[in-house]
């Protein structure tokens, strides 16, 4: 004899409805009845308190080794609550997989970056980082964030699953940098953190400096342009104890730290003995020659090295000169080297462009911004014909253009001075 259709609960839907036809079979208290809506639906009959639809459900999983499906495992709850009151001689399962109302679990990523959002926006973006356990990727960069805010995200990220946060240009200050730090001490999976252009002061670089010795999760951190008073480099200094216990940190951007020649000593005396960092920034600073002496030497042995910034540095011809020595009969790691706007003249730039001569691993080299002269045009048109790897825009007389294309030299791009 047909049943009347029994009353549907539970309008949300989400998983197999492969899973959910299998279920009946395995328990003769279910009995199925056909689905009245697109997906799976499930007349059962009454069941008794000590043997749920969500043991049912359990045991079958645990039983073909599937994943409990959180949602349906919901459904199933509530469907016990209905029977346990007695509310209904059926009940109808729905369970299709293309119903809206299924929580959305795919999003792992969201940029606001650029806009306005103050405290209260990060109040909303703690509250999303509590909710949404599976975003790895928060973008708030340049926005209007302050300490506060900058403490109510860093204190829900404690054993969260974020992997990668950019705060870049919120005005956080040392304050809110010492909550991120403090947040370091316990936080085990953010791999990635900017904290570029926040204000940071300088107990707040020297806390993440000293809680970067213990936190072995962290590969890559952005500290650049904090806000520092005082000339003797102390930050420096604990950045290059931290680079010597710290064995995976990957980069690390310092620019605009005031670091001078003792500065980067105490950074290339830690190179020594770091094996994993391979991206160094220390580009804006005070470094002169003097300080690629120190450079130049720790490159002869360091092996993990790829890319070091130095731009908008005054290294000058001599300190070109000591990197091009090392490039050319030392190191083969290095890959990319940047010396953008470093005051360095023709006999410099001529140097560095050799050393890719016999340095293969050595591939891309930056120097726009620096002193160009005839030899170094004629070399770089030699080296580098179509100008892929050298990346210098070059200003040069007409003379300078007829002599390379009468040695047959391509010419793409160049300006003419007046």
């Amino acid at each position: 004899m047909a049943a009347q259709p029994p009353r549907p609960v539970g309008e949300r839907s989400m998983g197999s409805s492969r899973e959910a036809a299998r279920a009946p079979a395995r328990s003769p208290a279910w009995a199925s009845t056909q689905a009245s809506t697109p997906g799976a639906a499930l007349a059962v009959q009454r069941e008794s308190p000590e043997s749920g639809l969500q043991k049912h459900y359990s045991n079958l999983c645990m039983e073909k080794s599937q994943k409990i499906n959180p949602f349906i495992l919901h459904i199933l709850q509530e469907v016990d609550e209905e029977i346990k009151k007695g509310l209904a001689a059926g009940i109808t399962l729905n369970i299709a997989g293309n119903n809206r109302l299924v929580p959305v679990e795919r999003v792992t990523g969201l940029d606001v970056g650029y806009n306005l959002l103050c405290d209260v926006g990060a109040y909303y973006a703690a509250k999303l980082l509590q909710k949404q356990l599976n975003l790895i990727y928060l973008n708030l960069m340049f926005n209007d964030i302050g300490p506060e805010g900058g403490e109510l995200i860093a204190k829900v990220l404690h054993n969260r699953t974020l992997k990668y946060l950019r705060m870049t240009g919120n005005k956080i200050e040392n304050k809110g940098g010492m909550f991120f730090a403090a947040m370091l001490q316990i936080n085990s999976s953010l791999e990635k953190l900017d904290l570029g252009d926040c204000d940071l002061g300088m107990q707040s670089v020297i806390a993440f400096a000293t809680v970067l010795t213990q936190n072995q999760a962290i590969k890559a951190i952005n500290l650049n342009r904090p806000i520092l008073y005082s000339e003797q480099e102390e930050s420096t200094v604990h950045v290059g104890r931290m680079l010597k216990e710290n064995h995976c940190l990957v980069a690390l951007h310092m620019c605009k730290h005031d670091i001078k020649n003792s500065g980067i000593q105490q950074l290339c005396d830690a190179l020594y003995l770091n094996s994993s960092l391979r991206y160094l920034d220390v580009s804006c600073n005070k470094i002169t020659h003097d300080g690629m002496v120190y450079l130049a030497d720790v490159l002869k042995s360091n092996t993990t090295l790829e890319v070091i910034d130095l731009s908008f540095n005054r290294i000058e011809n001599a300190g070109a000169n000591y990197l091009s020595e090392t490039l050319t009969s030392h190191n083969r790691s290095l890959k990319a080297l940047s010396v953008v706007s470093n005051n360095i003249e023709g006999e410099g730039l001529v140097a560095l462009s050799q050393s890719m001569k016999t340095n293969l691993t050595f591939s891309h080299i930056y120097i726009w911004g620096n002193k160009f002269d005839e030899a170094t045009c004629i070399v770089s048109f030699k080296f580098f014909p179509s100008l892929k790897a050298f990346s210098g825009i070059i200003s040069v007389t007409s003379d300078i253009i007829y002599r390379c294309l009468r040695n047959g030299y391509t010419v793409r791009h160049c300006s003419f001075d007046n």
